[in-house]
């Protein structure tokens, strides 16, 4: 950038460092044969029948703005979907945004919530958009680290040493970008006295929460007993039902704290795509046996990966959702900057290293599986090939 436009920055913006994955991803797209396992975007395309369901939206003139939160008939069916799904009821009319995408509802979530200095609680390793955007909103992020010993899973104690004075809320991801772990209900009850105790909110990130492997039914924080006044959830339809390209998101939360994120989203976004939100009326009545199936073909690549990547010498801990897997390099030596650089230039295998996920995900590499098991295999062979030609582990 030109010296002279930098006293017209804003610091806090000034100060913002570009997406760890981002940058590995413009550079894996520059190279010929990669196997990219970096960005975290199902393989699979949206099912035809909500493809078609926006193409008739567009087809029959559906171009003009909606209501300021979105279609009335599609945030009725998110409230059937998150009671049905989820056993939290929120009201359609005045309790549901449609939003840009769930980082959209991170980013409304905070500005509406947070004075100068505030401080919000996140448990790292953590999604990369998580504390920039804390701090654009005029907070102080507050990383609390978990590690593979306890499966990446935050503790009661671990959270209270973190309040202060200034402690606002805790943001939660379940499951959780980059390592997958999953909070079950017994978890997320010691983690709500803590709330209780201490009169905190909670943004409850549940975007990958279609996406679980394990036999226990998925629990949201909402559902929670005496957390529902607390929590705004966030969820949406890029994971589960493979639409990351549509950027619709779900903000639901008490109805006193949406009237005033309304207030930002009129002046920032006044609405979602009109014919999009038809495509997502569409799978929510109609779609749910694609997110079974796609769901089913993640839990056989995650037991995949796991066994493999155990077994070329990465540690790896099973994880309970989303569609990654967090192993550990430390064995080789070197940093996950150096391993995530190395292994694509030589074997054009990208994934993403740690440390972008703050402090305590340095030492690990993410990596994710939704991409075809045939480029999974290929993957694999490629980085036992690494390890062993530098005689790393």
């Amino acid at each position: 950038m030109k010296q002279e436009y930098v006293h017209y920055l804003s610091d806090t913006v000034k100060d913002l460092q570009p997406s760890g994955i981002r940058k590995f991803f413009d550079l894996a797209s520059s190279m010929e044969g990669v196997i990219s396992l970096g960005v975290g975007e199902p393989d699979f395309v949206t099912p035809w029948n909500v493809r078609e369901a926006a193409i008739l939206s567009l087809e029959q003139g559906f171009t003009s703005y909606t209501a300021n939160p979105g279609l009335l008939e599609l945030r009725e069916e998110i409230s059937k979907y998150l009671n049905t799904r989820f056993s939290v009821d929120y009201h359609p009319a005045d309790q549901i945004i449609v939003t840009i995408g769930a980082s959209q509802g991170l980013d409304l979530a905070f500005r509406t919530i947070l004075n100068q200095d505030d401080e919000v609680l996140i448990v790292e390793p953590a999604f990369v958009a998580y504390a920039p955007l804390v701090s654009v909103a005029g907070g102080k992020p507050v990383a609390i680290s978990t590690s593979p010993e306890n499966g990446f899973k935050v503790t009661p104690e671990q959270i209270e040493e973190k309040i202060t004075g200034r402690t606002k809320a805790i943001l939660l991801s379940s499951p959780n970008n980059p390592t997958g772990s999953t909070l079950n209900k017994q978890e997320l009850e010691k983690i709500a006295e803590i709330v209780e105790r201490y009169d905190l909110l909670v943004v409850s990130d549940e975007i990958y929460a279609e996406l679980v492997y394990e036999d226990e039914p998925y629990t949201s924080f909402a559902a929670i007993d005496g957390m529902y006044e607390r929590t705004i959830l966030l969820n949406g339809f890029s994971k589960g039902f493979a639409m990351t390209g549509w950027r619709l998101g779900i903000l639901a939360a008490p109805k006193e704290l949406v009237e005033v994120m309304l207030k930002i989203y009129q002046y920032t976004t006044m609405c979602a795509p009109h014919m999009l939100q038809h495509g997502a009326i569409e799978a929510l009545r109609n779609g749910y046996h694609e997110v079974e199936a796609m769901r089913a073909s993640y839990r056989r690549r995650r037991n995949y990966m796991v066994q493999m990547l155990n077994q070329i010498g990465l540690s790896c801990h099973n994880p309970g959702g989303a569609f990654y897997v967090f192993p550990s390099i430390r064995s080789t030596g070197l940093t996950s900057e150096q391993f995530a650089e190395e292994l694509l230039r030589e074997e054009k295998v990208a994934v993403v290293p740690g440390h972008v996920f703050g402090e305590s995900g340095e030492g690990y590499i993410r990596c994710s599986y939704a991409t075809s098991m045939p480029q999974l295999q290929e993957a694999l062979k490629r980085m036992q090939k690494f390890i062993k030609a530098k005689s790393l582990v």
